[in-house]
């Protein structure tokens, strides 16, 4: 193989670094992801754990699970098994956790426990970039993206769904109001209870058939055509790139809650990646010793 550029033979003794930290360079996203971390409150933000038990087993603090998370997540790895196995042979993983290696368990227990908390540290971030000045409060935008998730038969809606779900409203109101019409018909004193039932009945259906058709939404719409421009340069770019960060799958977990974590986590990732183009890792450093 002459001509190439030649490799080393595996046999022959290397002098490598004589500590993990040279590993990470000063710019690597993971000490910011250390900072960020060491300067959380744990125990208000709610984390399981953060407070130890006196008796039992020690615990892996969860300081170092969120870390192992949020690196997961910056680097698209958020299945635990695999966490697990980065923990055991990533190197700048290794640096960040102080060569400490959870098993997948203990990793996913923690996405599964620590929903709120989670939640919270994402709430923690953008309140730091509202002060670091990075976005502007005069307009919210909420996006109708879609994210496939692990969703009960009973609990997700098709077109096909939401049809027969207004036919049967329409078909309650119906039958509500000959109900009504019959009681009008009896005895005043022995009707008005049953009638005053019967119309509040008729105006909840009447109002979650509304909310399916998305009358209200239209009417907000028709009122102000040029919102849904700005909601689309708004918000259209962040949550495609969120879409594009996750990858073409589904939520690994399962419930609002597991969900919820892991949609935070990504948002987090995302988040810190954008600050740190914008104003550096080192800068961020600084600003969250700050």
């Amino acid at each position: 193989m002459k001509r190439f550029i030649q490799d080393e033979h595996r046999g022959q003794g290397t002098s490598l670094p004589e500590s993990l930290d040279d590993y990470v360079s000063d710019t690597n996203p993971l000490r910011v992801v250390d900072v960020f971390v060491d300067e959380l409150d744990l125990v208000n933000l709610g984390f399981e754990g953060a407070i130890p038990a006196e008796t039992g087993r020690p615990a892996d603090h969860p300081a170092i699970l969120l870390k192992i998370y949020i690196n997961g997540y910056l680097n698209r790895i958020p299945s635990s098994r695999r966490l697990e196995r980065e923990a055991q042979r990533n190197v700048e993983l290794m640096w960040l956790t102080g060569r400490l290696m959870p098993d997948f368990k203990t990793i996913a227990n923690f996405r599964k426990n620590n929903s709120k908390a989670i939640q919270g540290v994402c709430r923690q971030f953008v309140v730091l970039c509202q002060q670091l000045g990075l976005f502007r409060e005069n307009l919210v935008a909420i996006d109708g993206s879609q994210f496939k998730a692990v969703n009960n038969r009973d609990r997700n809606f098709t077109s096909a769904k939401l049809k027969r779900r207004m036919e049967e409203i329409e078909s309650s109101i119906n039958r509500y109001l000959a109900e009504l019409d019959a009681a009008d018909r009896q005895e005043p004193t022995a009707s008005e209870p049953s009638a005053g039932r019967l119309e509040e009945k008729i105006a909840k259906l009447k109002t979650q058939m509304k909310e399916l058709q998305g009358e209200e939404m239209q009417l907000r719409l028709n009122n102000a055509p040029e919102m849904m421009r700005v909601r689309k340069r708004t918000v259209e770019h962040p949550f495609a790139t969120l879409k594009q960060w996750m990858g073409a799958t589904h939520f690994l977990t399962r419930k609002l809650a597991g969900v919820s974590a892991e949609m935070s986590l990504n948002v987090l990732a995302c988040n810190l990646e954008r600050v740190m183009k914008i104003i550096g890792a080192n800068g961020l450093m600084k600003a969250l010793s700050a």
